[in-house]
């Protein structure tokens, strides 16, 4: 697959331990871009279907304003929980750990973060009720799953058999409540 590190002398060199991989080395090609541009598209589209040009915003005669606002609501504290849970598991320093972190919210989902941002999108679409909206949320989706596979290579190199183990543990998107 596209996320392998093809140069073995190197995977070699960092199995044993004689060199590792920089934050910048862990996160997808342009993931920062991605992450950047992503929002904006999102905003753009969202602001234009639903309130200039109306397109695809047929649900909001259905749904009312105020479970929209509900729901709007529990996705975006769901979102900044997430967010707040993984980033407190993760960064206790300036840099990653060197050492495979499976506690907190980690060990409920392997992506906690970047399913915060989704349920942000999520929480948007659901408060503009936009099926464009919805449209590019699966896009950004199915961009974000390459990005965690790429990511998730680097750890199986980093940690082997251990991340092998964990994933089969502990899904990637959807969190295991109980438990």
């Amino acid at each position: 697959m596209f996320y392998k590190i093809y140069n073995p002398l190197k995977v070699w060199l960092r199995k044993m331990n004689q060199e590792k991989f920089t934050a910048h080395e862990r996160e997808a090609p342009h993931s920062h871009l991605i992450q950047g541009l992503s929002p904006v598209i999102f905003t753009i589209i969202i602001g234009l279907d639903s309130w200039l040009l109306h397109w695809s915003t047929q649900l909001n005669d259905v749904v009312p304003l105020f479970v929209r606002w509900i729901l709007f609501s529990i996705f975006l504290c769901t979102a900044f929980s997430l967010m707040y849970l993984s980033h407190k598991a993760l960064f206790s320093g300036h840099e990653p750990s060197d050492s495979l972190v499976t506690h907190g919210i980690l060990k409920r989902v392997r992506n906690p973060m970047y399913l915060g941002i989704m349920c942000i999108y999520l929480a948007f679409f659901f408060l503009s009720s936009s099926f464009i909206a919805l449209a590019v949320f699966v896009v950004i989706f199915l961009v974000y799953d390459k990005m965690v596979q790429y990511e998730e290579g680097i750890l199986e190199q980093m940690f082997g058999d251990a991340f092998l183990d964990y994933k089969k543990r502990v899904p990637r998107w959807i969190p295991k409540i109980l438990k």
